[in-house]
């Protein structure tokens, strides 16, 4: 069984940055791809971001692209997602979520393991 724990959220102003984390109780924890959704009130989940097991290859959602950076840590078993520039259309709760598999996917079903979500609010 994967866990995974998201934290890093919160409420911030307009151009602020916050930085998200996920942390998975998985010794093999390289052989996942892990990507970060968010999904806001009244609208269906998204991709945000997401990476390959190695850390090589990446993907943003243009509204995210030059803003955002998804990042790992394999040696601890984190994944991270740095937002900056922050805009009230951010607002969302977060979501990480992890496939086995060295490639990363776009779609919300192609994953099996997802965290509890950490809610981020950009005021303003």
């Amino acid at each position: 069984q994967v866990q995974l724990v998201e934290s890093g959220g919160g409420l911030v102003q307009a151009g602020d940055s916050l930085r998200l984390s996920c942390a998975v109780s998985r010794r093999t924890f390289s052989n996942y791809a892990v990507a970060w959704f968010r999904q806001a009130p009244g609208k269906e989940r998204e991709v945000v971001a997401a990476i390959s097991w190695s850390g090589g290859t990446t993907y943003y959602a243009d509204s995210v692209k030059g803003r955002f950076t998804i990042s790992r840590d394999n040696a601890k078993n984190t994944v991270h997602l740095q937002m900056n520039s922050l805009k009230p259309e951010d607002t969302a709760v977060y979501y990480c979520a992890a496939r086995l598999g060295s490639s990363y996917r776009l779609s919300a079903e192609e994953y099996d393991y997802w965290g509890q979500g950490t809610q981020v609010t950009v005021s303003s």
